[in-house]
């Protein structure tokens, strides 16, 4: 176990029993270059929010009920960092369904998981992560353009953060049923920006997330990490895949070391 502050790149971040602060000021950030313009993704569960309730869980189990009459649970599901369609497919397998249903009902299955969240979901306002608030509007106050990375399915995505009250930063996101994996979603996210001519070539891009699955996700694109510990990720775990930034939460985040 490292212990004391442990310099990842420009970010500090200490990894004995107690967690540090940052020690980098609430950044002062230049005008951005208009032509090459930055692109910030953030994950959602555990980055932007935490503790969001049993209700995301329990929809999964309800959809899998309605569409195919089976008991499902995701107990005995690792589900953090997970995709939500993986999840869904990890819960039929263990019900005893088969490839070939599996197939079958998980267009249904997904349909139904997002018209029960978006009816059940609670108000998410306090369970944003210190620095959130402060952080998008500052970023958004630039021009910068912020979307989403994340492994829920689209219109659960969008309800959370909508009732999270942050909704008005983010123009656009890659969700769960978009690609296999967080790699292959930060991708769509990336060509998305491009192909509406958000960034260029020599854009700065960058992913922040909580999960080791982040870090990898970023590195596979060739894009810019911040890992945060604000999810159940440890510390050490997050930082043996040597992100550019780790970070113990976005207060305080030094935006201007992470764009430079």
């Amino acid at each position: 176990m490292v212990s004391g502050l442990r310099s990842i790149s420009s970010a500090c971040i200490g990894l004995g029993r107690e967690y540090y602060r940052g020690i980098f000021p609430s950044a002062i950030l230049e005008e951005v270059p208009a032509d090459a313009p930055p692109l910030l993704l953030f994950d959602i569960d555990g980055t932007l929010m935490r503790k969001s309730g049993p209700h995301h869980r329990q929809v999964l189990v309800d959809a899998v009920k309605l569409v195919t009459g089976l008991e499902a649970t995701t107990d005995h599901i690792p589900v953090q960092g997970m995709l939500d369609r993986d999840i869904l497919a990890w819960m039929l397998r263990d019900a005893g369904a088969g490839k070939s249903l599996i197939k079958k009902w998980m267009p249904a299955v997904v349909e139904h998981a997002q018209r029960l969240y978006t009816e059940c979901c609670p108000d998410l306002r306090r369970k944003v992560c210190p620095g959130v608030r402060p952080l998008l509007r500052l970023i958004t106050g630039r021009g910068i353009r912020i979307g989403l990375v994340t492994g829920n399915l689209s219109a659960i995505g969008w309800k959370k953060v909508e009732r999270a009250g942050i909704r008005d930063h983010f123009s656009f996101g890659a969700f769960a049923e978009e690609g296999k994996d967080r790699a292959t979603l930060a991708a769509r996210a990336i060509a998305h920006a491009r192909r509406n001519r958000w960034i260029t070539r020599d854009s700065m891009i960058v992913l922040f997330g909580d999960h080791e699955n982040d870090i990898l996700a970023a590195k596979a694109n060739g894009i810019r990490s911040v890992a945060v510990a604000t999810g159940l990720s440890r510390p050490d775990a997050l930082l043996k895949l040597q992100p550019d930034f780790l970070l113990p939460d976005l207060r305080d985040c030094p935006l201007e070391e992470i764009l430079s």
